[in-house]
């Protein structure tokens, strides 16, 4: 392999990406709205939840209880009848329910354990879980401040202390700031490089190369690195620009490791792209293609849900996937500042996957070439 012929193609192939303002809006468009708008907009934090109240107690308590519930957690509570209890619920106009009983205060400060009742509708599937949670450690602090002023605060045996690590506010953005970024840079390395592949085919000049002093180890090499350089240029400019400085994760370890896990990880990640470019004949088989193969790969590789939460042979499969190391590099490095001692296992994972990957990539590539050839 020659190094001048391989910088040539690869200029050749960014000449030809620059020419095309769908994939220039595309990779713009993934590492910039893309990764804030779902970065700020997780499901699972509380935001604007709808709760009604039934307040027939009327007591200091009560209002109390109401006044508890403020935005952002909650929009301000509506104060109702028990007749539209049940009917603003069917209606669709109320997520939450609370309803307080004739006589709670009095009931409470006598010790006999009154009990609140909460409606909730569970087909909002994010609000329902998370916001019970929510409404009963609200009333529970609400109830013992007011039982401590008359010296019966009512105390667990045992005394939890809460500290969270690496997201002391537990602010949702921070994990899918870094989540987006990952699986932006998985999807628009096999979307760039099989998208490349294929209009090489569509357009015939893939023919125009045979013929050229060039070999198909040195035409693949070029795509994969053309390709892999401008992802990784454009993840280095989206970590800085959007997911430190607009969304504001803060960088606990260290950039230039992150990054040359990055470059790791798109040598495996354009390696695919050409197997996925060679299986196809045209871009509508290619977007098939990705969608069979991009989508488990992000929601298996443990960056949307944890892997001890998987099944055992799933967990096994996705070893061999090079985003399931990629994802736990980059929580190592960027949340909890791991160094190279710490995430080498990542990294010596990542560079025998890619090299699998650009071996079959190779063989598939060359068989694809002397299809045409004949």
């Amino acid at each position: 392999m020659r190094l001048r012929n391989v910088l040539n193609l690869a200029v050749k192939e960014l000449q030809i990406l620059l020419r095309d303002p769908i994939m220039l809006g595309l990779i713009v468009y993934a590492f910039s709205i893309s990764i804030h708008a779902a970065a700020t907009a997780m499901p699972e934090t509380l935001s604007k939840a709808s709760i009604s109240i039934v307040n027939e107690d009327r007591s200091p308590l009560s209002w109390r209880l109401v006044d508890a519930f403020n935005p952002p957690a909650f929009l301000p509570p509506a104060l109702i009848s028990t007749e539209r209890m049940d009917a603003r619920m069917d209606e669709g106009l109320t997520t939450f329910a609370l309803a307080i009983p004739p006589g709670f205060q009095r009931d409470l400060i006598g010790g006999r354990d009154p009990a609140l009742q909460l409606n909730v509708d569970a087909t909002r599937m994010t609000q329902a879980f998370s916001g019970a949670g929510y409404i009963q450690a609200i009333i529970d602090q609400q109830v013992n401040q007011f039982l401590g002023r008359y010296g019966e605060e009512r105390r667990s045996p045992a005394s939890l202390e809460l500290r969270a690590l690496f997201n002391p506010q537990l602010d949702q953005s921070w994990f899918g700031g870094v989540t987006e970024l990952t699986s932006r840079i998985t999807m628009l390395a096999i979307i760039l490089t099989g998208a490349a592949l294929i209009r090489e085919r569509e357009h015939g000049t893939i023919q125009h190369l045979l013929v050229m002093p060039v070999t198909p180890l040195e035409i693949m090499t070029a795509k994969v690195l053309s390709m892999g350089v401008v992802v990784w240029l454009a993840a280095a400019v989206s970590l800085f620009s959007i997911v430190h400085g607009l969304i504001g994760v803060p960088l606990q370890g260290s950039v230039t490791l992150f990054l040359a896990g990055t470059g790791l990880h798109l040598f495996a990640a354009t390696s695919m792209g050409v197997v996925l470019g060679t299986f196809a004949r045209s871009m509508p088989q290619f977007a098939l293609l990705i969608l069979l193969v991009l989508l488990p790969l992000l929601m298996l590789s443990g960056a949307m849900t944890p892997r001890e939460s998987m099944p055992a042979f799933i967990r096994w499969i996705m070893l061999a996937a090079p985003d399931t190391h990629f994802v736990m590099l980059s929580q190592a490095i960027l949340f909890r500042g791991a160094g190279l001692t710490v995430v080498w296992p990542q990294f010596l994972a990542l560079a025998l996957i890619g090299a699998a990957l650009f071996a079959i990539s190779l063989a598939g590539f060359r068989r694809a070439v002397g299809a045409l050839a004949r």
